[in-house]
């Protein structure tokens, strides 16, 4: 099954204005993660969908592939499916979305929810990383449960699983997990999930993965050892971004 890439990327943020196009390491952040997720080696082709012709002109400048898409969608999976239905995209089975600001997004994690799909067991694929009690309290820290199958049963920024008598926290700390942002879809289950209206539950905790969720689809979560990347949503987000990016490029290793 042939895996098309997109990273969706927009110039709207409001906590870090113009996000795309800060710099990680002298490059656009933008530009990093179409790096790093061409170097992971998981697609056949990598491409940003984009309004921007600011963000178009940067990719293409570092020889990155560009989708141009509507300036109205109200959610990267609306944008990655614009791109799905795009001509010269359509002999890809299968769709990853990776978020334009995660220039370290783990290699396990994308690997792991394409392999969801690919190997036929669900028609949706995410990842997530086995994780502390210390995410517990972090509400901008997205957790899920899972069933034994590994089918996804809830995502929320509430602490679950609920901790209800002390004694039993070890068993609850082995099912602790932090949700990490990569989807993969089939065609079919794309299509479905941006044809659904927004579900109550999406909007009231701010996930859009719970709408899926709430509509039948089933969605499978790929465990992970290594915990998420340095997402970047603010200026000490960036500041981290570089700060890391410069201790790695030190020790001459990849991001």
């Amino acid at each position: 099954m042939k895996t098309l890439a997109v990273i969706p990327a927009r110039l709207g943020a409001s906590r870090l204005p113009r996000k795309p196009l800060r710099l990680v390491g002298g490059a656009p952040l933008v530009v990093r993660v179409w790096e790093r997720v061409s170097d992971l080696g998981v697609a056949s082709e990598v491409v940003v969908a984009t309004d921007s012709e600011e963000i178009a002109a940067v990719v293409r400048a570092a020889g990155g592939l560009v989708a141009m898409t509507s300036a109205s969608h109200p959610s990267g999976t609306d944008r990655v499916a614009e791109v799905a239905s795009q001509r010269q995209y359509a002999a890809y089975d299968v769709l990853l979305n990776v978020q334009g600001d995660e220039p370290f997004v783990p290699q396990a994690a994308v690997r792991g929810a394409v392999e969801v799909v690919t190997s036929g067991r669900f028609p949706l694929g995410t990842a997530a990383a086995t994780a502390s009690d210390q995410i517990l309290g972090m509400p901008h820290v997205v957790k899920v449960v899972t069933a034994d199958d590994g089918r996804a049963l809830y995502f929320s920024r509430a602490p679950i699983p609920w901790l209800r008598e002390p004694g039993d926290a070890p068993i609850r700390d082995a099912c602790l997990r932090q949700h990490i942002g990569v989807y993969a879809y089939t065609r079919d289950a794309l299509a479905a999930w941006v044809a659904l209206p927004p579900h109550p539950l999406e909007c009231i905790e701010r996930l859009e993965q719970l709408r899926p969720l709430a509509a039948g689809l089933a969605m499978g979560v790929a465990t992970v050892s290594e915990l998420p990347g340095a997402g970047v949503d603010t200026e000490e987000d960036l500041a981290r971004a570089n700060a890391r990016w410069t201790e790695l490029s030190a020790l001459g290793r990849d991001a």
